[in-house]
């Protein structure tokens, strides 16, 4: 069981029915007790008057005198009492009517004690008046049924406290672990685009006040790490962009100058190359750093996707062409989305020169664009080898490059896919990578807010507007 609610209201539960059952044990014996307790009395007064019947002078009578006073003293209780008087010399010389005569049971060295006989459970007692032993015995049954009804109230209870203490420990669980819920809700929430939001701490100082403080530190350093890293990557690709500026310069001039040799020629138009290279790296750098820190501010209105795309598509296809590939699109729905072209222009350059490396020659590359009602839909998918579904997640982040004997294409920096994600988190949308159709291939499709056309009031027909006239 993984929830720590549930597991604290089992406990709860358990523990409260448990101790109940505890209770209820020891009160069933503690008024079995006190029941058989008040049998004992009445036995015993049952044996008081007895002994005044007889009078004091007992042991001198008859017999049948004894049997006479006796009986007329007990015919009357003989449902609720069963008596026997023996001694050991004459053995039994007095059986209430109830008895037919028959001995109650003894137990030997037991005064008082139960038996269940042929007539019931019974509760004996034995009481000596030298030279007689008195046996009385009262039904216990009334007893028993008592404790049978005790025993299924304490079960219906039992059964009745399990569901209610589950209930209450559930509130309560749930009412003790939402301070720990909020925190997991704020941490899910921090990432590298807010590490300045923090958790809220309550006033009342415990453990969890304790834990929320520890995590807030924890992101306090997290975010002064983050700002050195991204501070550091902002400021060294800024100032590595004078020197390497320097650098082109004079390698520019000595290609002007036209004094090298036709080697030394081509050594510097390399060093160009790779100084171009390594600029555009320096470029993407910065401008992820400032993505991601929201230095850059976008100024979100709605477009016409259709336009967009449209103009898009002249340079797609001069792209596909180049490479000997295929490019085609497509656009369903009507409405505006809520970005800005030249970004989303950005994205899908990066987008199709990834799929154009990745297809094979002759391969057919597909954009499809769907706007709805809240959110503008675009995919991109290739005819290439695609990506294991366990690298997918990774693609999108810095320097991430895909070696595959399949596909030699492959080459860049690193950085396109990830600068993809940053600017469409920026326009608060969201970006990921599939599987293409027929399980072969990618696709990589993002999503951004769109803001479809409120509907228009329906234009009134020429006869509507026509008063009308009485005849």
């Amino acid at each position: 069981m993984k929830s720590i609610g549930a597991r604290l209201a089992l406990w709860y539960a358990a523990a409260s029915t448990a101790t109940l059952a505890c209770l209820f044990i020891v009160g069933y014996y503690l008024l079995r007790g006190y029941l058989i307790h008040g049998l004992d009395l009445l036995n015993q007064s049952e044996f008081e008057q007895i002994k005044a019947h007889l009078g004091a002078d007992y042991s001198s009578l008859s017999f049948a005198v004894i049997d006479q006073r006796i009986r007329e003293t007990t015919e009357y209780a003989s449902v609720l009492f069963y008596i026997d008087i023996h001694s050991r010399n004459t053995g039994t010389i007095f059986y209430s009517s109830n008895l037919r005569g028959r001995s109650i049971p003894d137990i030997k060295g037991a005064h008082r004690y139960d038996i269940d006989w042929d007539v019931g459970p019974l509760r004996v007692g034995e009481f000596i008046m030298a030279p007689y032993d008195v046996v009385i015995a009262t039904p216990a049954a009334q007893v028993e049924g008592v404790m049978e009804g005790y025993a299924e109230v304490c079960a219906a209870l039992l059964v009745l406290m399990l569901g209610m203490s589950i209930a209450i420990g559930l509130g309560l669980s749930r009412l003790a672990l939402r301070p720990v819920r909020l925190i997991r809700a704020t941490a899910n929430r921090i990432g590298s685009e807010n590490l300045s939001e923090r958790i809220a701490v309550a006033t009342v100082k415990d453990e969890i006040s304790d834990l929320a403080r520890l995590l807030n530190a924890m992101f306090d350093r997290l975010e002064a790490s983050f700002k050195n890293v991204r501070r550091f990557a902002a400021d060294a690709s800024h100032e590595l962009k004078t020197p390497l500026s320097l650098v082109r310069l004079h390698a520019e001039k000595l290609l002007a100058a036209s004094t090298l040799s036709h080697e030394n020629e081509e050594g510097v138009q390399t060093l160009l190359e790779e100084l171009t290279r390594v600029n555009a790296t320096i470029d993407e750098l910065l401008f992820l750093s400032r993505a991601e820190s929201r230095s850059i501010t976008l100024e979100l209105s709605p477009h016409d996707p259709a336009g967009v795309l449209a103009n898009f598509n002249v340079d797609a296809q001069v792209l596909a062409e180049h490479h000997g590939v295929h490019f085609s699109y497509t656009h369903e729905g009507g409405g505006r989305a809520l970005c800005e072209p030249r970004w989303v222009r950005r994205v899908l350059l990066n987008l199709i020169s990834n799929a154009i490396n990745a297809s094979p020659a002759g391969g057919h590359i597909r954009l499809r664009s769907i706007l709805s009602a809240d959110q503008w839909r675009v995919e991109i998918e290739d005819e290439g080898c695609g990506v294991p579904s366990a690298e997918r997640e990774h693609i999108f982040d810095r320097f991430v490059r895909l070696n595959s004997a399949a596909q030699p294409k492959l080459a860049g920096t690193g950085l396109g896919l990830a600068i993809c994600r940053g600017i469409i988190d920026l326009h608060k949308g969201r970006i990921r990578a599939e599987t293409g159709s027929d399980g072969r291939g990618l696709r990589v499709v993002f999503e951004i807010p769109a803001q479809t056309p409120a509907p228009r009031a329906p234009n009134p027909s020429p006869d509507a507007l026509t008063p009308a006239t009485s005849k």
